[in-house]
C-alpha cells in the first residue's frame, strides 16, 4: 500500500506549550482514518503539519512522499478546515467553478455540488446560506478537484440530521471509490460508522491506533440499561461491580464487567426490571476510558 501521509517523530511547540510530542503516524492510500482526541489534544495541529500549514518544530511531515507545501502534493488534496470562508457575493456554482480551476482534473461542478447536497442552492449567493449550508459548500470545495486525499476537520458541525446523513453517505462513497480520507470529529458515532482506523491523540501523543472494533474491545464492560418498576437509588447498587452509574428519567444506565452478577443481585434485592438492554461498550465509552484524566 502506497503511503499518502507520514509524520515521523513530529513535534510542535507554541511558546511553552508542546502541542505534539513526537508523533509517528502513517496513513496509506485508500484508508479512511479518524483522528480523535479531547479539545487541545493535538488533532488540528497534526492536520496542519500534514498539509504544510505549519512546520514541525522537530521531526518531519510528508505528503505523497513530498514536502506538504510542494505543489505536486497539494494538487492531489482536498481540504475542509474548521475555519473556512468565501466571498458572499458569488453563487455556490461560481465559487465551485473557481476552486475547480485550481486542479488539473476536477469533478464537474454539478457533481461536486450534488455530493454536498446543495443542488437546490447552486444559484444562491454564498452570503445567503445558512450555517449548515455553508458547511456543505466547504465540503463541495474540498471534493471539487477530485482529489486523491481528503482532509475533513469536523465536517458535519452545524448540519441538521438529514443533511448530516447525506454528507456521511457522500464520504462513504468517496472512500469506496478509493480516496484516502483523514477525518476529525467530535461525533464519535461518525467515526465508528465510517473509519477503517481510529487514531486517538491525547496530550500530544498517540495513545491508540486500531480499528473501531479493536478499540471498543479494550473496554471489557457491558452497558446495562433498564427501567425499574419502582424508583431506586444509588444505595441499591452498594457493593456491586458497577461503574458509571446514572439514574435518570426513570431509567438506570450503568457499566459493568460482570452484568450477570449485578442483575442477579438486583433480583435478590427485590428490584423488578423492565425493558432490559445489555450491550457491548460503544466507542464513546472506549474513548472516555482511554483519555480519562487521573
Amino acid at each position: 500500500m502506497a503511503t499518502v501521509v507520514e509524520l515521523q517523530g513530529a513535534r510542535k511547540r507554541f511558546g511553552q506549550v508542546e502541542a505534539l510530542k513526537g508523533v509517528d503516524l502513517t496513513i496509506g492510500a485508500g484508508e479512511l482514518v479518524a483522528l480523535l482526541g479531547p479539545n487541545g489534544a493535538g488533532k488540528t495541529t497534526s492536520i496542519a503539519l500534514m498539509l504544510g500549514l505549519r512546520r514541525p518544530t522537530a521531526g518531519q511531515a510528508l505528503l505523497f512522499g513530498l514536502d506538504p507545501n510542494d505543489r505536486r502534493a497539494r494538487s492531489r488534496c482536498g481540504v475542509m478546515l474548521q475555519e473556512s470562508g468565501t466571498t458572499g457575493m458569488l453563487t455556490v456554482r461560481e465559487i465551485v467553478d473557481l476552486f475547480r480551476a485550481y486542479y488539473p482534473s476536477p469533478l464537474p461542478a454539478a457533481r461536486a455540488i450534488a455530493l454536498a447536497g446543495l443542488d437546490a442552492k447552486a444559484g444562491a449567493r454564498a452570503g445567503t446560506l445558512s450555517g449548515g449550508e455553508r458547511q456543505r459548500l466547504y465540503f463541495a470545495l474540498a471534493v471539487c478537484g477530485d482529489p486523491e486525499a481528503l482532509f475533513l476537520d469536523e465536517p458535519t458541525v452545524g448540519m441538521d440530521v438529514e443533511t448530516r446523513r447525506g454528507v456521511l453517505e457522500s464520504i462513504r462513497s468517496l472512500s469506496a471509490a478509493g480516496k484516502t480520507i483523514v477525518l476529525t470529529t467530535h461525533y464519535l458515532e461518525e467515526a465508528d460508522q465510517l473509519a477503517h482506523r481510529i487514531v486517538v491523540i491525547d496530550r500530544g501523543v498517540v495513545i491508540a491506533d486500531a480499528t473501531p472494533r479493536e478499540i471498543k474491545a479494550r473496554i471489557p464492560s457491558k452497558r446495562v440499561n433498564f427501567r425499574p418498576e419502582t424508583a431506586v437509588g444509588d444505595a441499591i447498587f452498594q457493593g456491586l461491580p458497577v461503574q458509571n452509574l446514572e439514574i435518570a428519567d426513570h431509567r438506570v444506565h450503568l457499566l459493568s464487567n460482570e452484568p450477570e452478577v449485578v442483575l442477579r443481585a438486583l433480583f435478590e434485592r427485590g428490584v423488578v426490571v423492565r425493558d432490559l438492554e445489555v450491550t457491548g461498550a460503544d466507542l464513546e465509552e472506549a474513548f472516555l476510558s482511554l483519555t480519562r484524566r487521573p
